[in-house]
């Protein structure tokens, strides 16, 4: 696969495809002749650029620029602390910083920092891509080091649609497109030459809903917990698009059953990706999990097994391997690379129960987080939920529940109020689960913590 620009650049790509911010934009065709960077983008050539704009819109005008002439660039995620900026970068190696705001404090002194234009200038040299690029990602843990994931434009892109997108056709997303997920989708509209709408990190979620419809966006994707709070927020009336899909956290049937409601003329689907395994398969049956068939008949060019309970990938969209202190390889000797996400086969399909590292172990027995909050989030009254553990000196943990409700569902006080919600919603538990799976203790909250990726904050 060539470069990203390479790639990009047919006549239909240069007129329709643009990245659009709240109050600005982007076009390709602004990037033919000129540059963010005006005649600095030379001095980039073969360095290891750590791209750390605050908006998003200059980080993708810089992943625009950057892919065929950086030898390495960074996607620096705006959530890291200083102390997470300067080991990054360290390990990394980056001999350039790209922003579009003060130099970040950790970095001044340690590598060159360029400051990019709020608008393309004329570009002093024709723009020439003569480089395969690496791509660094990084995981998106809530706490401590992330890792960094190196990839190839081949492994992030390969398998995208090079057709034009049909016209019309405008993606956005929840996501910040230096994660892992919403890069797929910066990919995704860049390769098909489609306009993508970006979100940003300082509006709500009934702003960017808002804004996101009046931008005509037809195709958007979101974590789970992405879409319980935009059903929360009561602004999806006026959205009408054409496929919403979900990706990052275990898709339950209960969200993909109320975004069919909310949106009844769209198509809903799911996907499975990781950082290190790349993107898997695409689910849109409207169920959640996915047939037990796609084991044995995989997508073209990905191979899948289970082992030890965990979905395990090998495929062409594999990351390539780690830096720093990461294991030296990513995937087992024969080349598959385990996910950490529990499965379990039932009635002809495969169900995600969890991460194999969240499980609750109460009295020697396995509970999954997700498994728990599948059947707390079946109630119509429950928009989300979740499920944690607590210290017991007995059983060594107990599991307790925190449950956000859906509007219109608030508890009366007295008879039928908040101590029978909470009666029938562990008794479903019950109907439903062993009974080591049941909630000692289920709390009613106005909300629950996202983290900066839009997943549920596990402690």
């Amino acid at each position: 696969m060539e470069s990203l620009w390479d790639e990009a650049v047919s006549p239909g790509a240069l007129t329709r495809c643009r990245l659009q911010a709240a109050g600005a934009a982007v076009a390709l065709g602004d990037l033919r002749a000129a540059s963010a960077f005006g005649g600095h983008l030379e001095s980039l050539r073969g360095s290891s650029v750590l791209v750390a704009p605050v908006e998003q819109l200059a980080a993708g005008t810089a992943l625009l620029e950057l892919d065929g002439v950086a030898g390495r660039i960074v996607l620096c995620t705006p959530d890291l602390t200083p102390q997470q900026l300067t080991w990054v970068a360290k390990v990394a190696e980056c001999d350039a910083v790209v922003t579009d705001a003060e130099t970040p404090e950790p970095l001044r002194g340690c590598a060159r920092i360029y400051r990019m234009a709020a608008s393309p200038q004329p570009l002093t040299a024709a723009r020439r891509s003569d480089r395969r690029t690496e791509w660094v990602l990084l995981t998106s843990g809530t706490t401590g080091t992330p890792k960094l994931v190196v990839h190839s434009l081949e492994s992030l892109g390969g398998t995208l649609p090079r057709r034009l997108a049909d016209v019309g056709t405008v993606w956005s997303t929840f996501y910040d497109i230096r994660r892992y997920g919403g890069l797929q989708i910066f990919l995704r509209a860049v390769l098909g030459g489609a306009p993508l709408v970006l979100s940003n990190a300082h509006e709500s979620t009934e702003e960017f809903i808002a804004r996101a419809a009046a931008s005509g966006v037809t195709h958007i994707s979101g974590t789970p917990s992405h879409w319980r709070k935009a059903l929360m927020s009561g602004a999806l009336a006026r959205f009408k698009p054409d496929y919403v899909r979900l990706s990052g956290e275990v898709a339950d049937q209960p969200v993909l059953d109320a975004l069919q409601t909310a949106f009844p003329h769209a198509r809903i689907g799911h996907a499975f990706a990781s950082t290190e395994a790349g993107v898997a398969f695409d689910v849109n049956d409207g169920l959640a999990g996915f047939p037990a068939a796609l084991i044995d008949r995989p997508p073209d060019g990905i191979e899948f097994k289970i082992e030890s309970g965990t979905l395990r990938i090998r495929s062409g969209r594999n990351a390539v391997r780690y830096l720093g202190d990461a294991p030296a390889s990513l995937a087992a000797g024969d080349g598959f690379v385990d996910t950490g996400d529990m499965v379990e086969l039932e009635n002809g399909r495969y169900y995600f129960r969890g991460r194999r590292g969240g499980v609750i172990n109460v009295g020697g027995l396995k509970v999954y987080p997700e498994e728990v909050e599948s059947v707390l989030n079946a109630d119509p009254r429950v928009r989300m939920s979740l499920v944690r553990a607590r210290r017991s000196p007995i059983t060594g943990a107990i599991v307790v529940a925190d449950v956000v409700l859906a509007d219109g569902a608030e508890p009366r006080e007295g008879a039928g109020g908040t101590d029978d919600l909470k009666t029938e919603l562990l008794n479903a538990c019950r109907r439903a689960l062993p009974a080591h799976k049941v909630p000692a203790m289920l709390r009613l909250v106005p909300s629950l913590e996202l983290t900066a990726a839009g997943k549920l904050v596990r402690p």
